[in-house]
């Protein structure tokens, strides 16, 4: 069921974005690009003035992104940044034992976003661009972190619009997905059956924070034969060794 949006919070948002996209505007020009009413919209940039969100130039008043939305990114940068440190000796050691391209990715929203990666070495192989988002119920990496948050959040996070279909495989609905998170969490891997691209494959395993959280997850990506067709718990075990070396990396005991 979708949850009751904050409407102030709806349309200061709504000024970011259009700041964000355009990079400096008049309050006229804000109100038409974003539906309100100017005053709506004075009333409200003054607040993220006020707040550093937003700034005014000097000549002639329009509107500016301010610093403080650095300030926030630097922020989720260096958490970024920790996980890729502790990950990439795990990403570089299962490529050498694989020869399949290995990702790192973490959670943003409904998708999960690829941050870092090393590329397969076979004649065959995928290239993934370290930036990319996809939603999260359509890869087994995504699938991956998810099965380890409370259904509770899961269902706030994904239900509030229809899942995306990318492929004939893909899982559209919370049940089905509810019920492959649960086998995900006895198997302790999931498992993407070319449910983002046709003929491509995926294995993915959590890694945890201090918290117990699941925060990111690895992954291998290939043709589907070779990963549907090999011996998946295997190469699923591997995974799981190398994430957990990853959350230890991050403080994690459990």
């Amino acid at each position: 069921m979708p949850q009751p949006r904050v409407q102030s919070l709806d349309r200061a948002l709504a000024l970011l974005e259009a700041l964000a996209d355009a990079g400096e505007l008049g309050v006229s020009e804000l109100a038409a690009r974003t539906g309100l009413v100017p005053s709506t919209a004075h009333r409200l940039l003054a607040t993220l003035v006020e707040r550093g969100y937003a700034t005014q130039s000097a000549t002639g008043g329009r509107y500016l992104i301010g610093y403080k939305l650095l300030e926030l990114a630097t922020g989720v940068q260096a958490r970024v940044d920790r996980v890729r440190l502790a990950a990439r000796e795990e990403l570089e050691a299962i490529q050498r034992e694989t020869g399949e391209t290995t990702n790192l990715v973490v959670l943003e929203g409904r998708d999960v976003v690829y941050v870092d990666k090393v590329d397969g070495t076979r004649s065959v192989r995928l290239f993934l661009e370290v930036g990319r988002a996809i939603p999260a119920h359509t890869s087994g990496a995504g699938k991956a972190i998810l099965a380890w948050r409370a259904p509770e959040d899961v269902r706030l996070m994904l239900g509030g619009a229809p899942l995306a279909r990318s492929t004939s495989h893909t899982i559209t609905t919370l049940d089905e997905l509810e019920a492959d998170l649960a086998r995900t969490r006895e198997r302790g891997f999931a498992t993407d059956n070319e449910e983002h691209e046709e003929g491509v494959a995926c294995v993915g395993t959590p890694i945890f924070d201090h918290r117990g959280v699941s925060v990111a997850a690895i992954s291998i990506s290939a043709p589907a034969p070779r990963v549907l067709n090999g011996d998946t718990a295997e190469l699923g075990a591997l995974l799981q060794r190398h994430a957990a070396a990853v959350s230890t990396k991050l403080g994690y005991s459990g």
